[in-house]
């Protein structure tokens, strides 16, 4: 029997990165724009948010929502809690389903799932049936930020992140043969990091009229890095430069939280590769500037196009 031949489905999984997962908008809008046409779409915290915008065909209603964020509204999601986070989501969530479809995955005009993490046994769970607002609440619940969320079976689930920042297994889980994954923390660690100046060795010197002293070979001039901690904003602060005050503790939990998840994502991808990777550069974006999404959509636009040339090398 002869076998025919079948167009490769295509899956995006979009990744974790709070504030950065802006960038998703731009990424999807570029792809959208190129003819690309999606069979799959997941996302991991921030990545599941705009993942179910665009599964529910809200896009550029949603797009339009979140460029008109300031720091004003922001803060006006925040319903601050005692127990179990500083913020409940509930405003954030109750304002989705006012505003934006709420539907059962399993009707989804296009194939949607997110990553949540059981915080009793720390098992990685994919969310592809149920409300998709859940779904995203759920995903999103960052430890030490949103509370945790009472799933229907029972367990109690916290961000995607911790466990897959980046699900390209759950896009090939849903059937996806060419997986393009964005990676929200590839740059995280550059943040604070600065050049490295490169000096030579001194050499003492020699006089003209002196005879050729036989030896060795000459060895290369080894390159040494002058003052190489001052890379690190954190430790060495440069001459008359005050040092830079310390970060609160929300800054360190979260950021903490995502070079964790640049480590996790590094490994899952190693050992089950996307066939592309889109990673804007967001180092320069704080974990909470959500009021900041123009710059974000933009540079998801410049990632998503620089990919452009390697995603058609598998298309065809």
């Amino acid at each position: 029997m002869a076998l025919t031949r079948r167009a490769p489905r295509l899956g995006l999984a979009l990744g974790s990165g709070s504030a950065r997962g802006w960038a998703h908008i731009g990424v999807l809008q570029a792809l959208r724009e190129e003819g690309v046409r999606l069979d799959v779409i997941c996302g991991s915290s921030i990545g599941a948010l705009v993942g179910a915008a665009y599964a529910g065909g809200e896009l550029e209603r949603f797009a339009d929502w979140v460029q008109g964020l300031g720091l004003r509204d922001v803060f006006g999601f925040m319903d601050f809690n005692l127990s179990g986070g500083m913020l409940k989501g509930e405003k954030l969530i109750a304002f989705w389903r006012r505003n934006f479809a709420d539907f059962d995955i399993d009707a989804s005009p296009l194939p949607f799932g997110a990553v949540a993490t059981d915080l009793h046994s720390g098992a990685e769970v994919w969310l592809r049936h149920g409300s998709i607002a859940d779904a995203v609440r759920a995903s999103i619940a960052l430890p030490g930020l949103f509370t945790p969320v009472n799933h229907t079976d029972g367990r109690l689930l916290v961000d995607g992140g911790l466990v897959n920042p980046v699900p390209a297994s759950l896009a090939r889980a849903m059937g996806a043969d060419i997986v393009i994954a964005v990676d929200l923390n590839s740059d995280i660690l550059h943040r604070h990091m600065h050049p490295l100046a490169v000096v030579r060795e001194p050499q003492a010197s020699v006089p003209t009229d002196a005879a050729p002293v036989p030896g060795p070979e000459p060895v290369p001039e080894p390159l040494v890095s002058a003052d190489w901690m001052r890379r690190l904003k954190f430790w060495a602060p440069a001459s008359g430069e005050a040092p830079p005050p310390k970060p609160s503790a929300l800054d360190v939990i979260m950021t903490s939280v995502n070079i964790m998840q640049m480590r996790i994502t590094r490994s899952r991808m190693a050992g089950d590769p996307p066939e592309v990777v889109i990673a804007p550069r967001l180092a320069h974006l704080g974990l909470l500037d959500f009021h900041r999404a123009s710059e974000a959509i933009a540079e998801g636009r410049r990632a998503a196009h620089a990919s452009l040339p390697q995603l058609r090398q598998f298309m065809g």
